[in-house]
């Protein structure tokens, strides 16, 4: 398995046969990157992960305070995409910086090793933030971990992931209210008194604690991770009746037959029933009803920097775990899919360094995160085993050289119920997450690979399904943004082939060659 390998310093050994100036160029350029102008420290960090919001389809509206203080005071990536459209194997793929072939954790069940014994002997051990507490970063934790975390044989609350110094996570999936918390590995149960059990606000205040309580002398990360815009969709109280006239986008794939897709894209009803249609809006409105307190946290997150003077010391990274739809293909609401609304996630970053204002197109994934983090604190990246790379010199390039990946990986293992739906019994066994009207998100063969290009004007994406149809979807996004038309039928055989090939070598890709290939 691959795992992280730690290396003997901030700067890592020096090669041999390396010239002297060529050494101290690297040192002086890592201290750019980890000093600000003002002061000799370390730059500080702050990783705040939303739960199943989306880009694609509207996710980052309401969020004006969040796009002012972090995307316009720095950079926004246009190009942001999870490599698997799910929770736990995501969450999984942002702590490893590797693809879920490497860490192997599949889907938001155990038997996925989603939070398994497994897991955490594994992959866990190796994990970003070890790598931080290295570096003498005080870390904190507060929010959803992993859906499995803090269950019976696998822990318990008693579990406190390595290389976390404050620990404050939720046991299980996302929750707003009536839920328990490991904290530094004791439970603490939690009721439904928005003032002291709100689980977002929780998480603010915390975070504000653990910012005034820090030791000056030592840099930070933070990891928040609310549960917002997860369901259950329990807005704050004063946030309620926002967005009342709002409706899901009915522009380009909503309610739109599944035509020459996978089969359980050609299972919904379409057009969808009227009850489908107000049950999504009335998801849609709440989802972003829920978003307006991270807008808060994010507004007073800043504030507390601005009064402990390190906001112009500290790099802000806002993004969530996948994307969303509601509606696309006449699927009411979910995400697990292969197409852009459920793969593009926002990414937004503000730092020493980065200049306001910028919009930028080269693609970045989630298992980015860690290495650009590490990179960021000043680890040698060349010791260590990851499938992603640094974005910094993307947003700071006077700090970082850099290129863009020509190619990336998305992969997803589909999750059902071995037996039968009993209110579906025509469905047979296989599938899960169905509503009533016996619509499923998905299934044991909604299991695929797909290659994907953004480079020189390409925008292309191959897929393959591990099914018995040895299914294939291919879109030319150029051309078709909203993924109406499979094309494997008429694209030019050799275009097949080629994407075919690269599908090949990342599937089966570890570190270095995840990166390179062409």
């Amino acid at each position: 398995m691959a795992a992280l390998r730690s290396g003997p310093g901030a700067t890592g050994p020096r090669r041999r046969g390396l010239p002297a100036a060529a050494t101290l160029l690297t040192v002086l350029l890592t201290c750019c990157v980890r000093c600000s102008a003002q002061t000799d420290k370390p730059s500080n960090i702050i990783l705040i992960l939303a739960d199943d919001q989306d880009v694609h389809l509207g996710g980052m509206t309401p969020m004006k305070k969040t796009k002012a203080l972090i995307g316009e005071a720095g950079a926004t990536f246009v190009n942001a995409f999870t490599v698997t459209p799910l929770c736990c194997p995501s969450r999984s793929s942002i702590l490893t910086g590797q693809y879920p072939h490497n860490h192997e954790v599949r889907n938001n069940s155990l038997s996925g090793n989603c939070s398994s014994i497994q897991w955490q002997k594994g992959p866990e051990s190796t994990a970003f933030p070890i790598y931080l507490n290295k570096q003498k970063y005080q870390t904190f934790f507060a929010g959803k971990y992993l859906n499995q975390y803090g269950k019976k044989d696998e822990g318990e609350v008693g579990h406190v992931p390595p290389g976390w110094d404050q620990w404050h996570a939720l046991v299980g999936n996302s929750q707003y209210y009536n839920y328990t918390l490991s904290v530094n590995g004791k439970e603490e149960k939690h009721a439904d008194s928005y003032e002291q059990d709100y689980f977002t606000d929780l998480i603010t205040n915390r975070s504000l604690h653990f910012l005034d309580d820090r030791s000056p002398q030592h840099p930070f990360f933070l990891m928040l991770s609310p549960p917002a815009p997860h369901s259950p969709w329990t807005a704050a109280p004063q946030y309620q009746k926002e967005f009342s006239d709002v409706k899901a986008p009915r522009g380009g794939s909503f309610d739109k037959p599944g035509k020459d897709k996978h089969w359980l894209l050609r299972q919904p009803v379409s057009p969808m029933p009227k009850t489908s249609l107000t049950f999504l809006d009335n998801a849609y409105r709440k989802r972003w009803q829920t978003l307006l307190s991270v807008d808060d946290m994010v507004e007073l997150l800043v504030k507390k920097l601005e009064s402990i003077k390190e906001l112009d010391n500290t790099y802000i990274i806002y993004t969530s775990d996948n994307g969303y739809h509601t509606g696309q293909f006449s699927l009411p609401i979910d995400k697990r899919q292969l197409y852009e609304f459920d793969i593009r996630v926002p990414l937004m970053v503000r730092g020493p360094g980065i200049k306001p204002n910028q919009t930028l197109q080269a693609p970045v994934l989630n298992i980015d995160l860690a290495p650009t983090i590490l990179d960021i604190s000043g680890v040698n990246l060349t010791t260590l085993n990851v499938d992603g790379q640094s974005f910094l010199s993307q947003m700071a390039p006077t700090l970082r050289n850099g290129t863009a990946r020509p190619f990336f990986l998305v992969e997803y293992t589909g999750e059902g119920h071995e037996k039968t739906d009993p209110a579906c019994p025509k469905l047979g066994p296989g599938l899960s997450q169905c509503f009533p009207d016996c619509v499923c998100e998905d299934a044991y063969n909604n299991t695929y690979a797909c290659v994907r290009t953004l480079d020189k004007g390409h925008d292309l994406q191959y897929c393959e399904f591990a099914d018995s149809e040895s299914f294939v979807e291919v879109y030319n996004l150029t051309s078709d943004p909203h993924q109406l038309v499979n094309i494997v039928k008429s694209v030019d055989p050799t275009v097949l082939q080629a994407m075919n090939q690269r599908l090949i070598k990342l599937q089966s890709c570890q570190g270095d060659s995840c990166r390179d290939v062409k």
